[in-house]
């Protein structure tokens, strides 16, 4: 859980139903593989959170205006994340740790923002024990019910990361006619 915030292509929606489905064989506890998964995870997000603190956003906005393009971000997009965090603050950092693709990036503005350490520590740790619980959860309840389930669910998962890739290359090549046009 660690290694999936600090880098994101590796999905807990992955590693946590895997580790609920090494509960439902017997072979781990369910509140060990939910301590580990949240101190990993929490410990990534805190490593985000710092990171953003550290850097800061008109530096990253610098960044985004030479090399965002292949990330599909703009400055833009960044004083909007800005002024979204501004807006919803801690709900933000509690709600965003239970929403895929989201979760660790909900760091970077509560660090831009200089939150409390204190207070994004409690809301990501919150955040992060209910996901952790709720995704080891289904994986065990998955590994009792596993041979039933494989085959709908590879089909399924073949789609959501060509889905992903689609929308990806869409983000790249409108960015792209974007800056053609403004240039």
């Amino acid at each position: 859980m660690l290694a999936e915030n600090i880098f994101p292509p590796m999905p807990s929606e992955i590693v946590m139903p895997w580790a609920g489905y090494s509960v439902s064989q017997g072979n781990v506890s369910f509140i060990a593989v939910v301590t580990a998964g949240s101190i990993g995870s929490f410990l990534g997000a805190l490593a985000w959170y710092l990171l953003a603190r550290w850097i800061g956003k008109e530096r990253l906005a610098r960044w985004i205006d030479g090399h965002g393009a292949w990330l599909t971000i703009t400055r833009r997009d960044l004083d909007q994340v800005d002024q979204w965090f501004e807006k919803w603050g801690s709900v933000a950092v509690l709600v965003c740790r239970m929403i895929p693709g989201i979760r660790t990036l909900i760091s970077v503005p509560a660090g831009f923002a200089a939150m409390p350490i204190g207070r994004f520590s409690v809301f990501t740790a919150i955040g992060t024990v209910l996901w952790t619980a709720l995704l080891a959860g289904i994986g065990w309840w998955l590994g009792d019910h596993y041979k039933d389930l494989a085959a709908p669910l590879s089909w399924v998962s073949m789609a959501v990361i060509a889905g992903l890739f689609a929308w990806w290359i869409w983000r790249v090549l409108r960015q792209r006619s974007a800056r053609t046009t403004t240039t």
